[in-house]
């Protein structure tokens, strides 16, 4: 290594030492901060194959379900995420009866199916009495769930109003994304993947299609951060 390498390299060392130290003196807090989020863990979310996330939201009736005491009756579980003002959400509860007639098909088969809302307050189909008003007008026979805060919904990384997902009676989550294969606001596709994963989970079969991109409308969350 060369004089003038050398050098080089003691300014560099210098300077960066310098700068750490001008952040830390200048700033205290701000540099503890900023340490501590380096060194906090990344945040959990959903994977399809790994263990769906525990969580414990209450119905639009205050009943409390937690993922957990599903999994610990043996029970498959399907998540809905769901808005009720928004157009591809009517599309499977109004214009048809996606929904209802894929939970008919399978909820005395061991399956329970739970609709999720994450509108944060003051966002399209929020609130209680709007949800309870939508159950009803939508004659919807299993819980909706309200998540107002958005935490289930982050930890799912649920994007569209419906997103869909279904977690085997061992707590794996097998499938993620769209209820079918046609994206518009009005025609129903010619494949239920809903339907397709739970068919194959019930014959103990492997699923085919673990994962699809949802659509629909965002989900809209009480505040702007973006969802993994």
């Amino acid at each position: 290594m060369t004089d003038s390498t050398l050098q080089l390299r003691l300014c560099a060392s210098t300077v960066a030492v310098g700068a750490a130290v001008a952040l830390l003196a200048g700033s205290p807090a701000a540099a503890g901060e900023k340490l501590a989020a380096d060194l906090a863990p990344a945040p959990i979310v959903a994977e399809v194959g790994e263990p769906a996330p525990d969580f414990a939201l209450s119905d639009t009736e205050g009943v409390e379900h937690r993922l957990s005491d599903y999994r610990k009756d043996g029970k498959i579980v399907v998540l809905e995420w769901f808005n009720p003002d928004c157009p591809f959400v009517q599309k499977h509860h109004k214009k048809n009866k996606t929904m209802a007639s894929t939970f008919g098909a399978y909820h005395e088969r061991n399956v329970v199916w739970l609709a999720i809302n994450s509108g944060g307050p003051g966002k399209q189909g929020h609130g209680l009495k709007r949800n309870q008003k939508a159950r009803a007008d939508y004659d919807i026979e299993y819980p909706l769930l309200l998540d107002e805060d958005g935490a289930v919904g982050r930890l799912y990384a649920a994007k569209t109003t419906p997103h869909m997902y279904v977690i085997s009676k061992t707590g794996e989550l097998l499938y993620a994304g769209a209820i079918d294969d046609n994206r518009s606001a009005g025609k129903l596709g010619e494949l239920n993947y809903v339907s397709t994963c739970l068919d194959q989970i019930l014959a103990e079969e492997t699923v085919e299609i673990a994962q699809t991109k949802p659509y629909g409308c965002t989900v809209k969350y009480a505040s702007a951060k973006s969802i993994p």
